[in-house]
């Protein structure tokens, strides 16, 4: 059997809000084209694709930008945006509401659906910047709150830290390659309720070239690709958020909807990657 139980939902929850999200969504770092950037996110949003991660830091606010005018474009209402601010923003409120309200004037929306701390802030307890996070979703410009790059002990303070507002997602590292989520994040995060989302879930384009996923691949009429992040959405609470600027790529990353690796090739996957 697989280590984890086979989630077949396309449609993942965030947090313990019971709102839903595309188990796939887009991330926006080290963006090239503007132009491309916008097609691409305007088609993924059309495939199905509703949730979108940006952060403060990537492009100095630029994808941030773009993110907001590809949701004007589409209508805002049917898009879930993630941004992510600086670690050192939370070492006091005022600095926290200061750098949330640039994030959101650079999307032209006056809240975002979700802020997170990029990673922790090793100057600063970690209680006081839980706390200065809480105070964003107090003043309205969030809608739920999480953290980036979290170890296990890191989400386990943060989730003690809070008063009114829960963590709802940690996002982390996490792919075939590299799943050290797995020893205990991912646990972790069932057990409290928390959505993990996997960025570089692609490793930059190596999965592409995996002899063993292509193979894997041939068996669905998929590629190597759609494999590596069907194998990611299969695990509970599990949200991929590849970054890509091209159609054509948005097309193939669409494509790990709508099933599922069957359990044998997810163990496959997992004894041999």
């Amino acid at each position: 059997m697989p280590l984890f139980p086979v989630d077949f939902n396309d449609k993942k929850e965030i947090g313990k809000t019971r709102e839903k999200v595309s188990a796939i969504g887009l991330g926006t770092w080290d963006i090239k084209d503007r132009k491309k950037a916008i097609e691409a996110l305007l088609l993924a949003f059309q495939l199905g694709i509703d949730n979108i991660d940006t952060a403060e830091m990537y492009g100095d606010g630029r994808a941030e930008a773009i993110v907001g005018e590809a949701i004007r474009a589409h209508g805002r209402d049917s898009v879930f945006v993630t941004t992510k601010l600086l670690p050192h923003r939370f070492r006091s409120k005022e600095t926290a509401v200061k750098a949330a309200k640039a994030s959101l004037s650079r999307i032209g929306v006056r809240n975002v659906d979700l802020i997170l701390i990029h990673w922790p802030d090793y100057m600063a307890p970690l209680e006081v910047q839980i706390r200065n996070l809480e105070a964003l979703a107090e003043e309205g410009l969030t809608r739920y709150i999480g953290v980036s790059n979290f170890t296990s002990n890191q989400v386990s303070v943060a989730v003690s830290a809070t008063a009114k507002h829960e963590i709802v997602v940690n996002q982390v590292k996490y792919s075939v390659l590299d799943r050290s989520v797995e020893k205990d994040l991912l646990a972790l995060a069932l057990d409290k309720g928390i959505t993990i989302q996997a960025y570089t879930p692609l490793e930059r384009g190596r999965v592409a070239e995996i002899s063993l996923l292509k193979e894997i691949g041939e068996k669905y009429g998929k590629t190597a690709v759609q494999v590596a992040l069907n194998f990611l959405i299969a695990r509970p609470r599990t949200i991929a958020i590849p970054k890509t600027e091209r159609t054509h790529h948005v097309k193939e990353i669409a494509g790990s909807l709508g099933w599922r690796l069957n359990d044998s090739d997810i163990e496959i996957i997992e004894n041999n990657l």
